[in-house]
């Protein structure tokens, strides 16, 4: 999984704005050539294109287009949105958020690399979960 702060990083290219780009667009990179699977919730492109047309109004029209164009798999499981709903109480933290992570806790081997300090120092404890910083291929 990756959150929206990761991919955002991605879409923006923009590394003295934003740290670890190099390390979003690896990730990325593995994605698209398929050497890293990923599950995204189903809000992840309104997520991202919310933040995109703020951000970066000029772009996010093809930035969406282009993410819709990979197609990621995307899950509305209820167990994982059981899940969320008590990490986002558990850690008061939006549910938005919390998704991600419960899809990773409901997978297996998942992990969800996240570049949402916040969020991380409050759900670590729960384990599947690492900062874009700290992230390693094939982890």
């Amino acid at each position: 999984m990756l959150d929206a702060s990761v991919v955002l990083k991605w879409l923006f290219e923009d590394p003295a704005r934003e740290p670890d780009t190099e390390k979003a667009l690896a990730i990325v990179e593995s994605v698209v050539l398929g050497r890293v699977e990923i599950l995204q919730p189903v809000h992840w492109l309104a997520e991202v294109a919310a933040v995109a047309a703020r951000l970066t109004p000029e772009t996010a029209v093809g930035d969406v287009e282009m993410l819709c164009a990979l197609e990621l798999p995307t899950t509305d499981d209820p167990n994982v949105i059981r899940r969320a709903t008590s990490l986002a109480i558990e850690t008061n933290h939006h549910l938005f958020d919390a998704l991600y992570h419960a899809i990773a806790l409901e997978h297996e081997d998942a992990l969800l690399v996240t570049a949402d300090d916040r969020y991380y120092g409050r759900a670590k404890h729960y384990g599947k979960i690492a900062t874009l910083h700290d992230w390693v291929a094939g982890r």
